[in-house]
Order: C-alpha cells, then sequence, then structure tokens
C-alpha cells in the first residue's frame, strides 16, 4: 500500500482517523496506530511483518539489558551484538545479492543468486532501531519498558517504508504524552495535500519524460541538450517523489500529534555541496553525522577514513549497486574538496558562480545515481559534453521540451521557496487571513486533482520504496 492510492486516501486514511479520534486516551490511540501500522505493511507483503516484529523485541530485550548493565562491559557487549544483527539483518536480505554477483565476477566459482525478496523500508526501519539502541547506550534517550510502545515508535505508518528517518528522542515524549491542536490538524493537512500533489501531479508527470528518453530510448543518439534536459527533469522527478513522501508523513504525524523533523528544505537553492546535504535527505545525513562520522575507529577519530565510510556508507544505503557507491563517493570527494578549501574561502565565490557550481555537481551526481547499469552511465557522462558523437541538440528532446514546457517550469519554481516567502509577505502585510483562505482553496484543488490523475495511474510507486 502506498500513500499517492485512491484506497489508501479514501479508505485506509479514513478510518485510520476516524478510530484514532473517537479513541479519547492516548493509549487507545497508541494501538489504533500499531494495529493499522501492522495492516499498512502487511499489505502487500504479510510475511515481512513477522520480520519486523520480531526485529523490534530483539532490540527492545537488548534496550533492557543495556539499561541493566549500564557503564559495564556487559552492556557494550550487548550493544555490539545488537547492532551485528540489525545491520546483519539488512546486509542478508539488501546485499546478498550484490556480493554474490561480485564475488562470481571475480572468481571461477558461479554462484546461483539466492532467492531472496528484500523487505519494504528495511533501510528505514534499521536505522531508526539502531539509533534507539546507540542512543540507548550513549544514556540520550530513557530505555523504552514497553515492547508495544517501542513496536508502535518503529512501525508506525507514515515514516515506516521510506522515511523520515524519525530518531526516537525527537517523539520520546509525545508516545505517552501529546495534544492535538486546531493548528496541528491544520498544517498536517496541508503538509499531506502539498505532498500528494508533489507526488501526483509533478513526479509522476516528470517520470514520463524521464522514462521516455532514459528508460525507453537510445541514450547514446540523445544530444547534449536533451541529456541535460531530462537529467534535470530527473533531478525534480527525485526531489518531489521523496519530499512530497516525506511531507505527506509529516503532515499525517503532526494530525496524530507528533513533529517529525523536517527531511527537506528547499536544497537546490544551495550554494555548495555541504549546504545541499545540509537541506537534502536530512535525516539520513545527520544519522551518519551523528553516528559514524565523529565515532572514534581505532581508539581516535580518524577524519579522512570517517569521511570516506560516510560517504560509501550514504552511497550503499540507497541500493546495492556501484553506481550507487560511485555516487556516495563522488559527493563525498565534493564535500572533502571544499572542506579543504574553507568555509571562509567558498563563501567569498560570487553567489552567482556557486548556484552554478553546486546545481552542475548535484544534476551530473543525478545521473549516476540513475544508471545501473555502468555502460550506460558512462554513455550519459559522455553525452553531457558531447563525447559520444552525439549532437548539440536534437528535434524530439526540443519538440518534447516545447511539450511539457509549462510542467518543468512550474517544477523549477516550486524547487524555491516561493511559497513560504509569499506567506511571510503577507503576514508583514497583516494579510495572513487572505493566506489562509488561498491555502485552504489550493489543498482542496491540489487532492481533488490528484485523486483524478489517480484514477487510472498504472506506475506509481515511490522512487524510495525499495530503499
Amino acid at each position: 500500500m502506498i500513500f499517492a492510492d485512491l484506497f489508501f486516501l479514501y479508505v485506509f486514511m479514513a478510518l485510520c482517523f476516524i478510530a484514532y479520534f473517537i479513541s479519547r486516551k492516548t493509549v487507545y490511540r497508541n494501538w489504533v496506530l500499531i494495529v493499522f501500522s501492522i495492516i499498512f505493511y502487511a499489505w502487500g507483503e504479510p510475511v515481512w511483518v513477522y520480520l519486523l516484529i520480531a526485529s523490534v523485541g530483539v532490540n527492545y530485550g537488548a534496550g533492557l539489558l543495556i539499561d541493566k548493565f549500564r557503564d559495564t562491559k556487559k552492556a557494550t557487549l550487548v550493544t555490539a551484538l545488537t547492532l551485528i544483527f540489525d545491520i546483519g539483518v539488512l546486509v542478508v536480505f539488501k546485499y546478498t545479492n550484490f556480493f554474490i554477483e561480485n564475488f562470481n565476477a571475480i572468481s571461477p566459482l558461479d554462484i546461483p543468486k539466492a532467492n531472496i525478496e528484500m523487505p519494504i523500508g528495511i533501510s528505514f526501519f534499521t536505522f531508526q532501531i539502531i539509533s534507539y539502541v546507540i542512543d540507548c547506550y550513549w544514556g540520550k534517550i530513557l530505555v523504552q519498558r514497553s515492547y508495544y510502545k517501542l513496536l508502535m515508535y518503529i512501525s508506525m505508518f507514515p515514516q515506516l517504508v521510506a522515511g523520515p528517518i524519525v530518531r526516537y528522542s525527537v517523539i520520546e515524549n509525545e508516545i505517552d504524552n501529546r495534544k492535538i491542536t486546531a493548528e496541528d490538524i491544520s498544517e498536517g493537512i496541508t503538509r499531506f495535500c502539498m505532498g500528494l500533489g508533489k507526488k501526483v501531479i509533478l513526479a509522476n508527470n516528470l517520470s514520463v519524460i524521464v522514462d521516455t528518453f532514459f528508460k525507453d530510448g537510445d541514450i547514446s543518439s540523445l544530444s547534449v541538450v536533451g541529456t541535460w534536459y531530462v537529467v534535470i527533469c530527473y533531478a525534480m522527478q527525485v526531489y518531489f517523489d521523496f519530499s512530497g513522501y516525506s511531507d505527506m508523513a509529516i503532515g499525517m504525524g503532526r494530525i496524530f500529534g507528533f513533529h517529525f523533523d523536517e527531511n527537506f528544505r528547499y536544497p537546490f537553492v544551495s550554494k555548495n555541496i555541504t549546504e545541499f546535504w545540509q537541506r537534502w535527505h536530512i535525516s539520513l545525513g545527520t544519522f551518519f553525522r551523528d553516528y559514524l562520522l565523529y565515532v572514534p575507529i581505532f581508539g581516535k577519530r580518524r577524519k579522512y577514513l570517517n569521511l570516506f565510510l560516510v560517504w560509501f556508507c550514504t552511497g550503499f544505503w540507497h541500493g546495492a549497486s556501484w553506481n550507487y557507491i560511485i555516487w556516495g563517493l563522488y559527493f563525498g570527494l565534493f564535500i572533502l574538496i571544499e572542506r579543504t578549501v574553507g568555509a571562509k574561502r567558498m563563501r567569498k565565490i560570487p553567489t552567482a558562480l556557486s548556484h552554478a557550481y553546486n546545481t552542475v555537481v548535484v544534476i551530473i551526481g543525478f545521473g549516476i545515481f540513475y544508471f545501473t547499469d555502468l555502460g550506460k552511465l558512462g554513455t550519459f557522462l559522455g553525452n553531457l559534453i558531447g563525447l559520444n558523437g552525439n549532437y548539440f541538440t536534437d528535434k524530439i528532446s526540443t519538440q518534447n521540451m516545447m511539450a511539457n514546457a509549462w510542467l518543468v517550469l512550474v517544477a523549477i519554481a516550486l524547487c524555491m521557496p516561493i511559497i513560504p516567502a509569499l506567506k511571510k509577505k503577507l503576514e508583514s502585510m497583516n494579510l495572513s487571513l487572505y493566506y489562509s483562505v488561498g491555502q485552504t482553496v489550493l489543498n482542496v484543488a491540489v487532492f481533488l486533482m490528484s485523486s483524478i490523475l489517480l484514477v487510472n495511474a498504472t506506475n506509481n510507486p515511490f522512487i524510495y520504496w525499495n530503499f
């Protein structure tokens, strides 16, 4: 089950909200979330519910043991074994066939691939579990002594399968003590509707452009301008797809009384790659920053090794393919360059040049992210500067640009913080009422338009669904 689906919008979500709000006590509402979250996760893959429940059980027990043996070697051992279990589960389900393929490539053996299906969202909920265990060990949070409350935290369907990665510390107090205000509901509805519009109206239509040229077309014949055009559309597709899901998750969480952290803050306005990663997939970036970048290795923090591991893991987390590793290390290289140059020198670069630099690097990065076939990736990189003998422009991509001009221009505009700026301007003019009325009308319009577009939708998955 996915959010951008008529059954979810008009049946599942409606029933969940009804059951949630007729329950007056927080304990009953927690159980409503558990039941609906289990149904949500089991809808397409019922067998993996048991893996989720078992993983929560192992980490629940680990938390209790860590608290019992606080500040002893036993607590360290429990933490280490639990992390081995959590990471091991992720590796088995997500990376087994990747390791088999690469081992076969360098050895005379031909080990058959394992018949393993990857559980939806395993990367997201595994990292949430890991953050809980490490924070328990570091004493940053109180150990959760109720299995069902921990299960609710891990399985909560708004953020279960595609993030954001919600730290336990963020909602620790809200598990038992949360109040839902009219502002929460209003802001939650707005975030959900805007996220739905990002996904259905923008991302889905941009995906048609991308699939036409990159998936179904021969990229070797695509012109320089055409290649840049399509990869820019893909960058925006991923942004609206993933940030749209995050908006919907944050919006539903807000309606339920939970305040999740932001996951995107208009990353395309960044002036450098460091800033881009402070605005893009924030929950993943902060996870690696807090649990890997500053962690001592062999007794001390090793600046370059830690940085390498962060970006290697960032890439590898996204998928079991070499292009994702290249993608992670590609961004890591620019982070290293910017750190070497220094923040003060980076700020002295003219603003227009900084934005241009960031945009080019990021757009090329999305091309690396797209092509899992390294041969096609090489062709794509050559196409960008005409190394494959491709023309500067071509008729087909030019026609496509003209036909989709309004879609692309609106998408580019909405990558910028236009709406927050408008809200701020109206508030400064004491016209916030007009903004509220306009936002309500926009919510209804976007929801209805998205619903209409979903009637005949045949291919509507989230890009990050299987990450």
